[in-house]
């Protein structure tokens, strides 16, 4: 009886520390395979878009997605595929901002049923076989519309979308090995909820459960409801868990439930390791370079609007003007906006100019500089890892601010447009609020981490000077 209680306790605790594992390391780099792969899709749509190939859905601002919904996959006739390709691809890639925005990443939240949601939206379109001869409607779709696009388009776009391509496979073959390995791991943690709630229950059976595997299976059933009132029964995980108890071979199927679950460090390295404190501050920078994607879609949000708030104000003339400047390359004159901005601490309101010319050739700017280091070991990443850690964080500390006050003027600026357009053109305004709140979840995440580097570094360092 001794020996199955120290199994039970072993296999607890190897259960938590796999659970710890994919909490703190699979599940983290599946939400920025799942933030590159979101990246990638929005290039490829907005590439076909320009190319007139698909249409996007006009009403995509209206859809509010609160859950994991799957794209229509059902079959369509090629006449009608830049529509159904343009609204699917669309629904698709609000979906996955969904899941990369608003959804935990952590064992508790990724159930069985979410995994099957996930992997379910992640073959919405077969990015790893995007065929022409593909017997899945929106694969061929898709594949037809790319094929177009690579023989009609410059070497420049071509790479783009090849590049965008090829980073979107890896990404959807990574989160789907993941995903795969944690719903086997699901099975496992009910079963660990077993043992631990029925198992070690006062009201358990000891005796009468290890006499047979029969035995065991009826004992933990008999307390299943009161136990586990939450949980459906599945009579094949208490099997296995009665012959891990009291089978013949239940030596051989423990330790092979040891290794199943046991976590196998990286590279030689142990838990003990050293905290790698750069790496935490040029993460906290990185996440702050993935916000590029967002602000090129206000950047471009907030280009259709101004054009449409200066239409609709000018005469005849002026419009005349502007044309005229537009084909011989001549800049726009000055245009101001004066905007109000709310203190959210203290609810106090207080007007500023934006000087639209200046802001929007700076917004274009951030998103080429953030381009450059969102992703890890690229030239632009490894560039700024050169640096000393103290110089990183005081850029880092740069960037947070300018983004909080930009996070703050595109706010205002959005209200003005949707204020000062004429009613005809109302409909025609398009909101930033799904971006923004992308970019303040990535700059939440960003000031963890940020706040994370600063702890470790304090603490580093009053340890030195003790000394230790």
């Amino acid at each position: 009886m001794a020996e199955n209680e120290s199994f039970n306790t072993k296999i607890i605790m190897a259960g938590a520390d796999r659970e710890q594992w994919y909490n703190t390391t699979q599940l983290p780099k599946i939400q920025d395979d799942y933030r590159l792969h979101l990246s990638c899709v929005r290039n490829i749509f907005d590439a076909l878009v320009k190319r007139g190939l698909i249409t996007p859905d006009p009403y995509k601002k209206d859809n509010k997605i609160t859950a994991i919904v799957i794209p229509d996959t059902t079959p369509f006739n090629d006449n009608e595929r830049s529509q159904v390709l343009g609204t699917r691809l669309s629904n698709y890639e609000s979906v996955i901002d969904y899941v990369c925005n608003y959804m935990r990443f952590s064992c508790e939240m990724l159930t069985i049923d979410a995994i099957k949601k996930m992997i379910e939206l992640n073959n919405a379109f077969s990015w790893n076989n995007l065929s022409l001869n593909s017997t899945r409607s929106n694969t061929r779709a898709l594949a037809t519309v790319l094929n177009e696009l690579k023989n009609n388009a410059d070497q420049l776009t071509v790479s783009l979308i090849k590049d965008n391509t090829i980073k979107t496979q890896n990404a959807i073959s990574e989160i789907n090995n993941v995903l795969k390995g944690l719903a086997d791991f699901q099975r496992e943690r009910y079963k660990l909820d077993i043992r631990k709630n029925i198992l070690e229950n006062s009201s358990f059976n000891k005796e009468k459960a290890y006499s047979s595997v029969q035995d065991m299976t009826n004992e933990i059933k008999r307390l299943f409801p009161s136990c586990m009132a939450k949980r459906p029964l599945s009579g094949e995980l208490v099997g296995e868990v009665a012959a891990e108890e009291t089978a013949p071979n239940k030596a051989e199927l423990q330790a092979g439930l040891l290794a199943k679950l046991k976590v196998v460090e990286e590279s030689g390295q142990t838990k003990t390791q050293k905290i790698d404190t750069h790496a935490i501050l040029m993460e906290s920078l990185r996440l702050v370079g993935t916000t590029y994607d967002a602000y090129k879609v206000i950047y471009d949000k907030i280009s259709a609007n101004h054009e449409i708030l200066q239409n609709g104000k000018k005469s005849f003339k002026v419009k005349f003007t502007r044309l005229l400047r537009a084909l011989f390359g001549l800049d726009e004159p000055p245009v101001d906006y004066e905007v109000v901005l709310t203190d959210k601490k203290t609810d106090v309101k207080r007007k500023e100019t934006i000087h639209y010319n200046e802001f929007s050739s700076g917004l274009i700017k951030r998103v080429k500089i953030y381009s450059a280091f969102a992703m890890r070991d690229t030239p632009g990443y490894n560039k700024i890892s050169q640096q000393k850690d103290e110089a990183i964080l005081e850029y880092l500390n740069k960037q947070i601010t300018e983004n909080n006050h930009l996070f703050a003027l595109i706010i205002a600026l959005d209200d003005y447009f949707k204020n000062n357009v004429d009613m005809a053109d109302r409909p025609k305004i398009k909101g930033c609020s799904m971006e923004l709140t992308t970019i303040k979840n990535i700059l939440v995440k960003a000031n963890q981490q940020r706040s994370d580097y600063i702890a470790y570094a304090e603490e580093a360092e009053q340890m030195k000077k003790l000394g230790i």
